[in-house]
């Protein structure tokens, strides 16, 4: 059985939907510390003059965890993250297929990121049509701090033997400690798929949004190098 174990994103990008589908079980790790200026609150999309980022206003009090971070309920990020979306990707020929998803969410009175970012993950794994699966939250399980021994213990916690890891993960992990408690490590080869966009010229690593706008059902086989 392999699991993949991640930190909740927004709105996150192709690779981040690779790692779901190739894990029996996901569990979202939502109680290490929140990263300021990262993917945790953000994400970008495509505009006809190129790149703009989608930010979630947060109130952040270091060294808050994911889980306890709170959302700036005062503005209406809400709204403009609708707009933005849905002027971006208006005659995206699956703009229609769409668009209610997102307008659902962004009505919604959503008071912490962490909520939220699961919300829209889970929401934009069922609009890709993937395989249903256990999803969890490590906030959910009693954990060691050490980050190896926090990983081990949810690959024991959900009775996994695989651990699929980031491409990057050697670099933080002690293989070792995997190895003696019977869990194998594997690491994400994600290769970034090149598909028809709207606006030139092709921009890539976007928010998943981009896919789904511009490629509708045939998302999930693109990510799968299938197309």
């Amino acid at each position: 059985m392999i699991v993949a174990i991640h930190q909740p994103q927004y709105l996150p990008w192709l690779g981040y939907f690779d790692k779901i589908d190739r894990a029996d079980i996901f569990c979202f790790l939502d109680n290490v510390q929140y990263k300021k200026n990262e993917w945790q609150n953000r994400n970008r999309i495509k505009t006809a003059r190129g790149w703009q980022w989608l930010t979630v206003p947060v109130h952040y009090r270091f060294p808050q965890r994911i889980n306890e971070v709170a959302i700036d309920t005062h503005g209406r990020w809400g709204r403009k993250h609708f707009q933005a979306i849905s002027t971006c990707y208006g005659k995206a020929r699956y703009f229609n297929n769409y668009i209610d998803f997102f307008e659902n969410v962004y009505e919604k009175p959503w008071n912490y990121l962490n909520d939220l970012n699961i919300y829209m993950i889970e929401g934009l794994g069922g609009l890709l049509n993937m395989d249903k699966k256990p999803i969890l939250r490590s906030s959910e399980m009693k954990l060691r701090d050490d980050p190896t021994d926090r990983l081990i213990d949810i690959c024991l916690h959900v009775g996994a033997d695989t651990y699929l890891a980031g491409a990057a993960g050697a670099d933080y992990m002690d293989l070792k400690r995997f190895e003696e408690k019977g869990i194998a490590v594997s690491f994400q080869s994600f290769s970034h798929p090149q598909y028809p966009q709207l606006f030139d010229p092709y921009i890539s690593h976007l928010s998943i949004v981009d896919l789904l706008m511009n490629c509708g059902p045939d998302s999930l086989s693109i990510i799968r190098g299938k197309i």
